[in-house]
């Protein structure tokens, strides 16, 4: 799905469109008044308090009508350059746009507006040059927002839209939205009962239901398999640490905006962790180290915390509280290479066993110029920085470089992947540091018995369960390969009176051999019951009639398929098994 945001030529056709938007509202609603309408990756959208009026979804065809109406009437659209004060004058009426004026840079010596006919309206532009331009528009959809952001605010209306330059580009961007509002993980997650949220939990704070536990439990043991036969040793650590271990980590100063407040337990302050590099610290201190011993290598499935934004919080795929495959890696200087292919091998790996085509890496780099926001030591990130670009030009891997986009102690290489629909999404993540094993004093013995101090490397291979499980939902629309699927096999007699026995006896012998299956023996008709079967994307669906239970075998249908086959039991239960083993996936 195309980014608006970051096309010059369609950022400014929708910045246009905006205004188309906000005059039309004011030929229909004339005591409306506007806050700010911003281009967004989607296309638009504009806040406006239209008083005690709230928009239905009748209302904006009829906006889109009068929209049209004035493009039609072709009026320029022309820029004017004002003092504050004129500026002032002009909008005095409108208190959104004298708070947006009396909060502009004092050394702006001047304020633009935009004018279009009858409307004009505060704005740094720039804009097309006349209304005539913007033919091809949709109202989306319209939502409160509070004024700022803040709930103690006005609600004011919010409209979204979009705008192409042909009707056909604009028709398969809305064709994509609804592609996308049907492979929403919400929607489905909801549908098929993944997960929930409540207000009573709190915003970004997921409940993860038992079809839905079933999928992370699976996705955890394929992991921990994956990372056990590569060295990994895994830990539990604790989801809170005291305000002391994360200045001595360096994140109290880094990332203290992104940690939930401080709490205050017996003369103690604790924090709920964002992330559990610092308790990884000291595991590996617990001990003495030789040169022998490392690479160390610690991994954890750990719950951690971090504020975001409400108006951020999505689902599973951006939250407040998250389990993360974590793992860091205690090295020497010279195993970096080695062990940083390792992990990228590991990625690449896991993104066969799912059918990860579509990506690309990114290697984020610091800012030069923040000195506070990150480590200021230009030899440490000159080693780190160079040493990343080394290694990955070995493995011969494609990337781009983005400077300002390190974590404050390192480099990092992230892996950007292209979703069925949407923007590029961020899965895994590898990361160099040098600086928290000095913060923490970390040691080994090299050959000649002296101390040195190892590198750490951060890696995510799934990023978070929570993302990585968002992710899967949407590329397969909640049609999970078999060893996935929460219910791998409905059984459905026929008629519960005559095969329902049969029936019983077939769904006991599949769980016995560990496959997960349901009897839908309901008095229903059976097109019924094969139709919730294919509503509830269950892999494979047996039809038990008279003939399978006189033969003793079984007709299956796979999701999404007509056709049925027959087979003997002990047949289908070697091909289900075969499949789930081999994490088979299917087109």
């Amino acid at each position: 799905m195309i980014n608006i945001k970051e096309n010059e030529k369609l950022s400014i056709m929708n910045h246009s469109c905006a205004h188309l938007l906000a005059q039309a509202v004011k030929h229909l609603y004339p005591e409306a008044k506007f806050w700010v309408g911003p281009v967004i990756e989607e296309g638009f959208y504009y806040d406006i308090d239209l008083g005690d009026k709230t928009l239905t979804n009748e209302d904006l065809p009829k906006i889109e009508r009068e929209m049209k109406k004035i493009a039609k009437d072709g009026k320029r659209i022309v820029r004017h350059e004002l003092t504050k004060e004129e500026a002032l004058e002009m909008f005095k009426d409108d208190p959104y746009k004298l708070d947006l004026i009396s909060r502009m840079d004092k050394k702006e010596e001047k304020i633009s507006c935009y004018s279009q006919g009858d409307f004009t309206d505060l704005c740094r532009g720039p804009h097309v040059d006349t209304v005539k331009e913007l033919k091809h528009f949709k109202l989306i959809k319209h939502s409160g927002a509070y004024w700022k952001g803040d709930a103690k605010n006005k609600m004011l209306q919010r409209i979204y839209g979009v705008c192409f330059e042909t009707e056909e580009d604009l028709n398969a961007y809305l064709k994509e939205l609804e592609e996308a509002k049907e492979r929403d993980h919400r929607k489905i997650g909801k549908e098929q009962e993944l997960f929930m949220t409540h207000e009573l939990v709190g915003s970004g704070m997921p409940l993860w239901l038992p079809n839905g536990a079933l999928i992370r439990h699976e996705l955890e043991n394929y992991i921990y398999q994956k990372e056990e036969a590569q060295g990994y040793n895994h830990v539990y650590t604790p989801c809170v640490g005291t305000v002391d271990l994360y200045k001595t980590s360096g994140h109290w100063d880094h990332y203290k905006e992104n940690m939930f407040p401080m709490m205050k337990v017996d003369e103690e302050e604790f924090v709920l962790r964002p992330m559990n590099c610092p308790h990884h610290m000291l595991v590996y201190k617990n001990k003495m180290h030789s040169y022998r011993d490392l690479p160390v290598r610690i991994g954890e499935f750990a719950t951690d915390f971090r504020y975001e934004a409400s108006g951020a919080v999505k689902g599973l795929e951006r939250v407040r509280c998250m389990c993360q495959n974590d793992a860091h890696l205690f090295v020497r200087p010279d195993q970096i290479g080695d062990e940083f292919k390792r992990v990228v091998s590991l990625i690449l790996d896991v993104y066969k066993d799912f059918g990860i085509k579509d990506y690309k890496f990114r290697l984020s780099l610091r800012d030069k110029n923040d000195k506070e926001k990150y480590f200021d030591d230009d030899e440490m990130w000159d080693t780190a920085e160079n040493k990343l670009r080394e290694v990955l030009n070995e493995l011969g891997v494609d990337y781009f470089e983005a400077e300002g986009e390190a974590a404050f102690y390192g480099p990092k290489l992230d892996v950007e992947v292209k979703p069925a629909v949407g923007p590029e999404v961020t899965l895994s993540t590898c990361q160099l540091d040098f600086l928290l094993p000095r913060r923490f004093e970390l040691t080994y013995v090299d050959s000649n018995g002296e101390k040195q101090t190892p590198v750490v490397i951060h890696r995510a291979i799934f990023g978070t369960f929570d993302r990585f499980t968002a992710f899967l939902i949407e590329e397969t629309k909640g049609a999970f390969p078999t060893w996935l699927a929460p219910t791998q096999v409905e059984v459905i007699p026929v008629s519960s009176e005559f095969q329902g026995d049969y029936a019983s006896v077939v769904t006991e012998k599949l769980k016995e051999q560990g496959i997960r299956a349901e009897l839908d023996d309901r008095n229903e008709k059976l097109g019924y019951r094969l139709r919730e079967a294919q509503t509830k994307k269950v892999p494979y669906t047996l039809i038990l009639g008279d003939n399978e239970k006189q033969d003793n075998t079984i007709s299956y249908r796979l999701h999404g398929q007509k056709e049925t086959t027959t087979v003997s039991q002990a047949e289908f239960v070697k091909l289900i098994k075969e499949e789930i083993a081999n994490k088979t996936l299917r087109k």
